[in-house]
């Protein structure tokens, strides 16, 4: 019979993405059988980032800093800022654009259903940084997925009330899909070919 601990371990594996009962019960003996050290050390690691890790006063990417290292640099035109819903967006349009704007986070997109709505998404934050005057672009990196084309309407609104000109990436992604998922060259010539939004 298993013990109450190997149980706990097993169903505190489910809360990570794409884990289920078997793989979540794979991971805890490996880690027990062959890895101790390598666990006891993930979890070092996961109460430290836990403790430590914080959103970005400006813009809500994760950091250790009160400002992340995209908004603190001073090669990034802070008048161009470019909204996406995760931060996994962020790193793979960084990595494959030459966009040298800033960044804003959603931390996901609005659905009403589930109870995400615009204060969730920090849009009372961005609303604050549009009204300050300092942003002349806006460039809209949602997914193209129901959701995130409401959630960019819904920024549209918000940028025109404000007078900021809006430029939507162009859909060589397909519609359907996530950012992250995109290879870098679709991303890149997608990103190329931003157009106002309609």
């Amino acid at each position: 019979m298993s013990s109450g601990l190997l149980e706990d371990l097993v169903e505190s594996l489910r809360c990570l993405p794409g884990v289920g009962p078997k793989s979540a019960q794979r991971m805890a003996l490996h880690l027990l059988r062959r890895d101790r050290a390598a666990a006891k050390r993930l979890g070092a690691v996961l109460i430290e980032a836990m403790d430590s890790i914080k959103h970005c006063e400006q813009c809500r990417i994760l950091t250790e800093q009160t400002i992340c290292r995209w908004c603190s640099d001073p090669a990034r035109l802070s008048s161009q800022l470019c909204i996406v819903e995760n931060q996994a967006d962020v790193l793979a349009i960084d990595r494959s654009t030459d966009y040298r704007g800033k960044f804003f986070l959603l931390l996901g997109h609005l659905s009403p259903l589930d109870g995400v709505g615009p204060k969730d998404l920090g849009l009372d934050l961005l609303e604050t940084r549009l009204a300050a005057g300092d942003i002349d672009e806006l460039t809209l990196a949602t997914n193209p997925t129901v959701e995130g084309q409401a959630t960019a309407r819904f920024i549209g609104d918000i940028a025109a009330r404000h007078e900021v000109p809006v430029l939507q990436i162009a859909r060589g992604v397909p519609v359907g899909s996530e950012l992250e998922f995109a290879d870098g060259g679709t991303l890149s010539v997608a990103f190329a070919q931003r157009t106002p939004l309609s």
